[in-house]
């Protein structure tokens, strides 16, 4: 099994008895991966992404017991540390632990995103949040034009939106 399998079924674990958190982290990952492969990420970025995306929602479990919301700020600010220990469990290098504690601390500011790995993992969770919301039309054209940068993210949310 590869350290992403683990991770997965970890996190399955994590979250049991609650598909929809389940079914999200799932297809965020899915989308992190095929938009990373296709912006030619390499092979570190892309587990260091793939790890991200796994456990970018990790706090809303805490958030919703210690502050009875899971606001994305408070998911946030308390993700981070509890995706290090998981992460730490599974024997993660300190580097990949690091990057991806960041991304989950971040992937709810929108502003300065300044790398492909920030900039990959803040679209396909847009991608399916998207989608799980059922926002209109005009949210999704919203999202492309101030979210989306790049070329596969935008190709993906015209397609499954008909942008």
């Amino acid at each position: 099994m590869t350290e992403i399998d683990r991770l997965l079924s970890d996190m399955i674990q994590y979250n049991s008895g609650d598909p929809k958190r389940i079914q999200h982290f799932i297809k965020v990952h899915s989308f992190a991966r095929l938009i990373g492969s296709q912006e030619a990420l390499d092979e570190a970025e892309l587990f260091t992404l793939e790890a991200a995306a796994i456990v970018h929602d990790i706090g809303i479990r805490l958030c919703e017991e210690k502050y009875g919301n899971c606001s994305g700020k408070l998911q946030e600010k308390e993700g981070p540390a509890i995706a290090a220990a998981m992460l730490e469990k599974l024997y993660f290098e300190k580097n990949v632990i690091d990057r991806v504690c960041w991304l989950v601390g971040h992937h709810h500011t929108y502003s300065n995103i300044d790398s492909l790995d920030y900039q990959i993992l803040v679209e396909a969770d847009f991608l399916v949040n998207l989608y799980e919301d059922q926002l209109p039309q005009d949210a999704c054209r919203a999202a492309l034009d101030n979210i989306f940068r790049t070329e596969s993210g935008i190709r993906l949310c015209r397609t499954m939106f008909s942008l």
